[in-house]
């Protein structure tokens, strides 16, 4: 396996404002960022899990007019349609969550108990 230095970024985990020197890769310097995006869990610099929770809850919003309190499928067929796309959506890293601040947790709560409570 090759590295590709182009597609390559630095990011540094760490909750002082500090800089970390610069990584080379193939002696190419690489970019510093404070945020990424890996294996579509969106991570940054101190972990506060704050863009990933957004974009959970855009996702989530997508399929709302299917299974939300005004949708006129039937019971059961919300609870597939929950089953079998939103709760993958919800589920997927959340063992990884246990970092995130409870205030941040409480978004993606409500939420759910908005959409589908």
């Amino acid at each position: 396996m090759k590295a590709n230095e182009t597609k390559s970024v630095q990011i540094t985990f760490i909750l002082k404002k500090v800089t970390c020197p610069p990584v080379q890769l193939n002696n190419r310097q690489l970019s510093q960022t404070e945020e990424i995006k890996y294996l579509g869990i969106h991570l940054d610099q101190k972990l506060t899990w704050r863009k990933h929770i957004s974009a959970k809850r855009r996702q989530l919003r997508k399929l709302y007019w299917i299974v939300g309190r005004k949708s006129q499928l039937s019971l059961l067929h919300k609870l597939l349609v929950y089953k079998a796309n939103l709760k993958p959506i919800w589920t997927y890293d959340v063992q990884l969550w246990a970092t995130a601040s409870n205030s941040n947790l409480e978004i993606l709560d409500r939420f759910h108990e908005k959409c589908y409570g």
